[in-house]
């Protein structure tokens, strides 16, 4: 039997691999499709959902692009934002650290400039409309050219101010990290935080290529360390946090099913992992729910909730704010789980 989390507290939490791309809901992409006169090719919010079945990556990408059409201006970017951190906040999530897009936008004409102050509209006034802290990262689309990844982050600079680091997303295979060594250096030398995608659908080799040569500091998936016993030596001993997303493993087939996730195997070996939700719009939830789903699949017990709570924060690029990240960890201490409900038994008196 299910067991919710208290709907008027649920586990404090922080997101750290979370898309805004990815959070574009059937509902809020027709409605910004009416508004800026976009015609999509589904009859409607119920068929669009029946085209959220992926085989793997590949064709997720190819609706999570083709979705991205109907986003024009910096009142749609700062309506998804702001829809996410509703939604976010509703289920526990206290701090999150976003990813966005800007090569996909910027290649249908829509300026940096657009996305980031129409993101920032929403971010900007994330605590005091959602009580959630905010961090910008924007990421590189890895099966886009080395050369377009430079030319993003220079186009970027006016709004550093605003972007905590970078990251590298897209299809994995065939795209090695080390393909961009010299933009993370230049965004090293900017002082940017740098994450990278890695170990989701590639090898475990593309984790130690992004430590080594990319000098990230959190590994996005980091799913196939498990195939490599000292490398899973190596994160542990380094404390390298990866931010696992069991829903959308699941959805893309890096995984059989939930039951299959060694999430549980992983934080037995002392990994530092956390759990997000990638993509939510697409992958059926958003960070309560894949804490849900890691609960009453997997059998994780209160206290691995906590560890995995207490990891996101631990994790999180709030080094200028440790005051802040202080109080977010005494919430998790402090967090009381909800007794499972009882239902009574119609044939006891």
């Amino acid at each position: 039997m299910k067991h919710p989390y208290d709907i008027s507290m649920p586990l404090p939490k922080a997101e750290l691999h979370l898309h805004i791309e990815g959070t574009l809901e059937p509902e809020l992409a027709f409605e910004l499709a009416a508004r800026n006169g976009v015609t999509l090719p589904y009859a409607g919010t119920d068929a669009l959902r029946e085209a959220y079945r992926f085989e793997d990556l590949q064709s997720f990408l190819d609706l999570y692009y083709e979705l991205m059409a109907v986003l024009r201006t910096e009142r749609d970017f700062e309506d998804l934002a702001d829809a996410y951190l509703a939604r976010a906040a509703a289920q526990g999530v206290r701090h999150a650290e976003i990813f966005f897009d800007p090569q996909a936008h910027m290649a249908r004409g829509i300026g940096m400039g657009t996305v980031v102050e129409g993101l920032w509209r929403a971010l900007g006034r994330s605590e005091e409309n959602h009580g959630v802290s905010t961090r910008l990262i924007m990421c590189f689309l890895r099966d886009e050219s080395a050369e377009s990844a430079l030319e993003t982050l220079r186009a970027a600079r006016p709004y550093l101010d605003r972007i905590t680091g970078v990251g590298l997303d897209s299809a994995e295979t065939g795209h090695p990290p080390a393909k961009f060594r010299e933009v993370y250096e230049e965004a090293a030398a900017l002082g940017l935080r740098r994450v990278a995608h890695a170990g989701e659908e590639g090898p475990p080799e593309y984790i130690t290529e992004a430590l080594d040569v990319l000098g990230v500091e959190r590994v996005d998936h980091g799913l196939r360390c498990m195939e490599d016993p000292e490398l899973v030596e190596r994160l542990v001993r380094e404390r390298v946090p990866l931010t696992l997303c069991p829903l959308s493993n699941v959805r893309l087939r890096a995984v059989g099913t939930l039951a299959d996730h060694p999430l549980p195997a992983m934080l037995d070996a002392g990994l530092m992992c956390t759990v997000n939700s990638d993509d939510p719009a697409y992958f059926g939830g958003y960070a309560g729910d894949a804490f849900d789903a890691v609960r009453d699949t997997l059998g994780l017990g209160p206290e691995r909730l906590r560890e995995l709570a207490r990891n996101s924060f631990l994790a999180s690029f709030l080094e200028h704010d440790e005051e802040r990240r202080a109080r977010y960890l005494a919430e998790v201490e402090a967090y009381t789980f909800p007794s499972p409900q009882r239902v009574p038994d119609p044939a006891v008196p």
